[in-house]
C-alpha cells in the first residue's frame, strides 16, 4: 500500500474512532418539563435510545404526583414530602378505601377549590402489585411490561393509559397550588409510545434520570 493511501486510511480509522466515543447530548431542560420524544432521535442505536426514553418518562413516573398513589403499603401518600394520608385511610379490598371511608366520599371527579380536595375520575390507590415507592427506574420498567403487575395491560394499553387517562391528567393539573408533574401529559404519553415503538427497552440497574 503507498504511503500517502496508508496516511488517508488511518485518518480515516482514527475519524471513525473519534465519531463512535462522540458523546451524545440531549437538550437540558427545567426540572418541570420534559423533553420531546423527537430530541431522542440523536441516539442512534435504537436500544440506548429505548432506555434513555424510559428514564426521560421515570421523571414522571417518579414524581410524587404519580408515587403516592402506587403506594407499597396499604397507605396513599400525600404531598411532595410524601407523608401518609390524613386523615387515616386505607386502601380497602378494592384499592377504593374501606366502607365508610371509601376514596369517593372525600375525592370528587374534580378538584375542590375551595375545599382544597384534589379529584380526578375514578380516583383510587393503584393495586398493590403496580407499587413504585423506593424502586428503581429499571424495576418500574419492568413492572409495567409485566401483564401480572401491570392491570393486565398490553403496551399498547399502557400508552394508552398514560396518554389519555384523566386520573393519570391529574398529575399535571392536581389544583390548590400543588406543583404538577414535568411536563404535560400529552407530551408524557408521546415519550412513552416512542419507548415502545423503539422495543420498550429497560435502562440499567442503578441508572437514574
Amino acid at each position: 500500500m503507498k504511503p500517502a493511501r496508508t496516511m488517508w486510511v488511518v485518518l480515516g480509522v482514527l475519524a471513525s474512532a473519534c465519531s463512535a466515543k462522540r458523546p451524545v447530548t440531549l437538550p437540558s431542560v427545567d426540572r418541570n418539563h420534559l423533553r420531546e420524544a423527537a430530541a431522542f432521535s440523536v441516539i442512534e442505536d435504537e436500544t440506548e435510545r429505548s432506555r434513555a426514553l424510559f428514564l426521560e418518562a421515570s421523571r414522571v413516573l417518579l414524581h410524587p404526583r404519580c408515587v403516592n398513589c402506587h403506594p407499597s403499603g396499604d397507605v396513599p401518600l400525600q404531598g411532595m414530602d410524601m407523608r401518609p394520608h390524613d386523615p387515616p385511610v386505607t386502601r380497602g379490598p378494592e384499592n377504593n378505601g374501606v366502607v365508610g371511608m371509601e376514596c369517593g366520599g372525600c375525592h370528587q371527579d374534580r378538584n375542590l377549590a375551595h375545599a382544597r380536595v384534589p379529584g380526578a375520575p375514578n380516583w383510587h390507590v393503584a393495586p398493590l402489585e403496580m407499587a413504585w415507592v423506593g424502586k428503581s427506574p429499571r424495576e418500574i420498567c419492568e413492572q409495567l411490561k409485566d401483564p401480572k403487575r401491570n392491570g393486565g395491560k398490553s403496551l399498547a394499553q399502557i400508552v394508552e393509559h398514560n396518554a389519555h387517562d384523566k386520573l393519570v391528567g391529574w398529575g399535571w393539573e392536581p389544583g390548590h397550588g400543588r406543583e404538577p408533574a414535568p411536563g404535560t401529559q400529552a407530551r408524557f404519553g408521546a415519550i412513552v409510545a416512542a419507548w415502545v415503538d423503539t422495543g420498550a427497552e429497560c435502562p440499567a440497574e442503578g441508572v437514574s434520570p
